[in-house]
């Protein structure tokens, strides 16, 4: 069967810009599996995506005029229910027969027709039939319907169509935007297919103001990309499109000079590349006075109300020049030029205001303000939420003071000095809420806070933590960049989510709107990383008690959930760690055996991995860990068996061999384990391995006398707690 390329496109009114990539993909995408669920692709098929402002496309090559015909074999029913006792069939097949359209008219031969097989432990009777492949027109036609049914449409528009272009019966369309005609062109010729109230043509339109004819006719499927962008004025791929701006910004850059260097924004790219049908970038520039303003407050404008690309010297420093994305290409720039100057500079004299304003007050000035504005309506104010992450800094502070050993006067000195700045810092963090320019950005909460915070004449570590405590803000950010931030940032996500687990607002599905899932991976990375010598369970604890306060007025059921919210958040955390742990590239196994013992310094965690994995290669891992997890077995049902060995109750050879070996390494792995040698801790256990293996072969555990059952039982949880202090290795038992 001979194939052709098939190429369809949507023309429509402009389309959500920060939608558009993900909607080209899934148009083609789409289009192109299903129509290859009807056979009408063949295996060497390959979709490309196009997307512009204006149009979805796709060209897909190698398509079928029709699909080949299918063989199918159906099963109807056993032969005991579509055969009476002579052979003859039995109403139901006769049914089932007829629903299928098969000729009934002379029963002899129709039983003839069918096949009798085995099916499970009973005989069945099976339908074969050749099933028509479906054409051209009719699966397109389905395909499309499905395709425009299943796109990811963020928001759907309801319009009216122009009563000369609708077809009969179509008046109301539901669709993403306005759509205005459809092009389906296999090969050279129209499939002739209706969607959204149209009818499928081979003309489109170009550029709004610089296509060279209008409508632009396609001459084919494979000349579409060529055409548009020469009669059109119009790059129509997605990608060519982005990467054409790409390469013009960077030109751009280099003549500018001096190592100037576009922002890098992908986010931002995509949105004018969605933006702009035949990009041209042009160098404009702002008055030098602006720089006096925080570079974030500059570049932000820019960015999200503007989609400019603001320069940055090669010292990363905001310049007073930027790069502007035209979707026009006049041979006298100057208007477009000016025209985006005169439009910039609003913008940034209201940036220079809301500084300028903002800095007339003091950050500890604004704290009382804190407690007229709404937290949460059953956690509180601001204010009430800054008092609760001051008091859980302040614990934090005391925990890891209580694990420096040995406590030198020296250490005091350095802890008190973290105290106050860690309170300072905690009590003004969110204090840059209540300024014009986060209350016209707040996507520079912190940021704007450390800058109010060096005018005001803190110390810059105290500034530093400020602009610091919302980090990590996403996944890959970086940490805080001291301690005093640290531990804000840890104060502050334990707050939400000791707060929001207290009354019960949990993430669910797909939607978590407090972030919790994010606040608890940046408690994760910021325990492992910073490796604090805390203990997670009691940091969590003393972070409920900060909420003590507000629990006095709350009802005996409402206590009673938040009493129950630490125990859900500690699983909520491990389980986050878990995943993260596996996506880091170690194995289900591994992270199991490490995270089953519920570690509480979550900094020893990838020491302890690389222990297990170690351990985990070593030839008697395998007896050891099934050992060890029969061990357990026997355990589970001895509950109140202590630690403890009577020397004089061990009678077979192999429990005194295995007392003795015992007695000679548990210390030895014991101290390693102490000094941090996880990994010579886990090898010098597996030498346990043939008196473990010995023990098993020699001796009843479970002896008729009592005292020799209890000694064994001892022996083994003995055993049980020295295996097992590092990770629970008998979930690396297969």
């Amino acid at each position: 069967m001979t194939t052709k390329n098939l190429l369809v496109e949507l023309f429509v009114e402009e389309l959500p810009p920060k939608a558009l990539k993900k909607l080209g993909d899934a148009f083609a995408t789409q289009l192109s599996d299903q129509l290859r669920a009807l056979g009408l692709i063949n295996g060497d098929s390959v979709t490309t995506a196009y997307a512009s402002p204006r149009r979805l496309a796709a060209h897909i090559s190698h398509v079928y005029l029709k699909a080949a015909d299918k063989a199918v074999q159906q099963k109807l029913m056993p032969v005991s229910v579509g055969l009476d006792a002579s052979g003859n069939p039995t109403p139901a097949l006769l049914k089932k027969l007829h629903a299928l359209g098969v000729d009934t008219s002379n029963p002899a031969a129709t039983v003839a027709s069918l096949k009798r097989a085995q099916d499970g432990k009973a005989e069945a009777l099976f339908y074969d039939s050749l099933v028509t492949g479906a054409t051209l027109d009719t699966g397109l036609q389905k395909a499309l319907e499905e395709t425009l049914a299943k796109l990811p449409i963020p928001k759907v528009m309801s319009y009216q169509l122009h009563t000369q272009c609708a077809l009969p019966g179509w008046s109301s369309v539901h669709f993403v935007r306005p759509a205005h005609s459809i092009i389906a062109l296999h090969g050279s010729t129209v499939v002739p297919v209706q969607v959204l109230g149209l009818s499928a043509g081979h003309t489109t339109q170009g550029h709004r103001f610089e296509a060279a004819v209008s409508p632009v006719t396609i001459a084919d499927a494979d000349s579409y990309a060529e055409t548009l962008a020469r009669d059109g004025a119009v790059i129509a791929s997605f990608a060519e499109r982005r990467a054409e701006i790409v390469r013009q910004l960077a030109a751009a850059a280099e003549k500018v000079g001096g190592g100037c260097r576009p922002i890098e924004d992908d986010a931002l790219l995509d949105e004018v590349t969605a933006l702009v049908e035949r990009p041209h970038v042009v160098i404009c520039e702002f008055e030098k006075e602006f720089l006096g303003v925080p570079q974030e407050c500059l570049i932000l404008t820019m960015k999200a109300n503007q989609k400019y690309f603001p320069l940055l010297n090669a010292a990363g420093k905001l310049t007073h020049q930027f790069l502007v994305v035209s979707n026009i290409r006049p041979e006298d720039t100057s208007a477009v030029v000016g025209g985006n100057e005169r439009v910039v500079r609003p913008r940034l004299s209201d940036a220079k205001f809301f500084f300028d304003q903002d800095r007339k007050k003091t950050l500890a000035s604004r704290v009382e303000g804190l407690s007229r504005v709404v937290y949460h309506n059953k956690l509180g104010t601001q204010g009430e939420r800054t008092q609760r992450v001051v008091a859980i800094g302040a614990a934090i502070v005391e925990q890891i003071r209580h694990a420096i050993t040995p406590y030198t006067v020296h250490a005091k000195e350095e802890m008190d000095v973290l105290a106050s700045k860690v309170q300072q810092a905690a009590t003004l963090a969110k204090t840059d809420l209540l300024t014009d320019m986060v209350g016209e950005f707040p996507e520079l909460q912190g940021i704007m806070g450390g800058y109010y915070a060096r005018h005001d004449g803190l110390r810059e570590g105290v500034a530093i933590a400020i602009e610091d405590h919302y980090k990590p803000r996403f996944a890959g950010d970086v940490l805080p960049r001291n301690h005093t931030g640290t531990i804000v940032a840890l104060a502050d996500k334990l707050e939400t989510l000791v707060g929001m687990f207290g009354i019960g607002n949990l993430p669910t599905g797909d939607k978590d709107p407090f972030a919790l899932r994010r606040h608890a991976l940046g408690v994760i990375r910021i325990l492992m990383e910073a490796d604090f010598s805390i203990n997670l369970d009691t940091m969590i604890g003393n972070a409920a008690h900060a909420f003590d306060p507000l629990l006095v007025n709350w009802s005996d059921a409402e206590q009673a959930t938040f009493d129950a919210g630490p125990a859900k958040l500690l699983d909520f955390i491990y389980d986050r760690l878990a995943g993260a742990l596996r996506e880091q590239g170690y194995s289900a196994q591994e992270v199991d055996a490490v995270l089953a013992l519920r570690p509480q310094r979550l900094g020893d965690i990838p020491k302890r991995l690389e222990a297990v994995r170690a351990f985990a290669a070593l030839p008697e891992a395998p007896a050891l860990a099934a050992a060890n997890k029969r061990i357990g077995n026997i355990l589970k049902k001895a509950p109140e068996v202590d630690a403890h060995v009577s020397e004089i109750l061990l009678q077979e050879p192999a429990e005194k061999a295995l007392f003795a070996v015992m007695q000679e390494l548990a210390p030895k792995a014991e101290a390693q384990r102490n000094a941090g040698d996880y990994t010579g801790s886990l090898q010098t256990l597996a030498a346990l391995r043939t008196p473990v293996d010995a023990f098993f072969d020699d001796v009843m555990v479970n002896a008729e006398e009592m005292d020799l059952r209890l000694n064994r039982q001892g022996l083994l949880k003995t055993l049980h707690i020295a295996m097992n202090r590092l990770a629970d290795l008998s979930r690396l038992a297969s």
